[in-house]
């Protein structure tokens, strides 16, 4: 099956079975970002946004996606900095393999809610696992992005 997307701001044109998922079209454009931690949709490792808004590209069939926008992390690479470096200041980058689906969940949340409380964070990052930090150097990486954010944006 012929699907066409744009992914990164690039026209993309890939043949994929029929019952392939947006993560197997992502991997299979080079997208190494997007992981596949369970196949069962619970641990946001997969997350890309979707039209800007994320979404666990496990979950969602490729051929749903044709004429859709489609952003990893490879995408995102100049907004993500910050947050990298707040997340590896707070000791949260640990063996770094949850980190882009974090990362992708964390920028779009700053994009959709304007100072979020520490219970709307939570909410909103609920669906990552991360087996190495125990989330507090998270949380304070998190919480320090979103304040330095908030200051630049004045």
């Amino acid at each position: 099956m012929r699907i066409e997307l744009t992914l990164n701001g690039q026209r993309v044109c890939a043949d994929m079975p029929a019952d392939a998922t947006l993560y197997e079209l992502l991997r299979a454009q080079g997208m190494k970002s997007v992981k596949c931690g369970c196949e069962t949709t619970n641990c946001g490792l997969c997350t890309v946004h979707l039209n800007g808004r994320p979404v666990l590209s496990c979950s969602q069939l490729a051929a749903r996606c044709a004429g859709a926008e489609v952003v990893t992390l490879e995408g995102l690479q100049d907004e993500a900095q910050l947050l990298a470096q707040c997340l590896a200041d707070e000791g949260a980058e640990q063996c770094g393999f949850c980190s882009p689906g974090l990362v992708m969940n964390v920028l779009a949340m700053a994009h959709e809610l304007r100072s979020p409380t520490p219970e709307q964070v939570d909410r909103y990052l609920a669906g990552n696992l991360c087996r190495c930090t125990g989330y507090m150097s998270q949380r304070r990486a998190i919480a320090k992005y979103l304040k330095m954010r908030e200051e630049g944006a004045r």
